[in-house]
């Protein structure tokens, strides 16, 4: 990663491509459980978002590997890494929760219902969260 001149870039750029694609994917889910478009049926809208975000993992864990492979000691002494770190298991927490709470009951609130407070609640909550994990990740070229 050191050694050739564009070879960091390309991973960088695969990186935030993959992102993009993830934090779109959610934002999307997660607006409509916060009551947008309420007559798309959630259900549908979770089964065509879901591939592309299990998609963009597949970019973006690499990916990231590799860039923090190139300077380790640098990214683990970064108070902003650490803190994207803990943004994204507390993404993934949420997450967690979402799908073993709320997520069980869709059936009832997929579509033309209001969603229950608790998933409008995790929704915001995944919101808030990824955009701190966006925010560290370019705060990182500045820390």
């Amino acid at each position: 990663m050191r050694e050739a001149a564009w070879l960091y870039p390309i991973v960088e750029i695969v990186h935030i491509t993959g992102f993009a694609v993830l934090v779109g994917a959610v934002a999307l889910f997660d607006l409509r459980v916060l009551g947008c478009a309420r007559a798309l049926p959630l259900r549908a809208l979770a089964a065509h978002l879901l591939p592309w975000a299990v998609g963009s993992l597949l970019l973006i864990v690499p990916a990231g590997l590799l860039m923090f492979s190139s300077q380790p000691g640098d990214f683990l002494g970064n108070r902003t890494f650490t803190l994207k770190m803990a943004l994204l298991l507390a993404a993934g927490i949420n997450a967690a929760f979402f799908h073993l709470g709320p997520w069980r009951r869709v059936s009832a609130w997929d579509v033309g219902a209001a969603t229950p407070a608790r998933a409008r609640l995790h929704a915001a909550l995944s919101l808030l969260l990824w955009v701190g994990v966006i925010s560290c990740g370019r705060l990182l070229a500045y820390t």
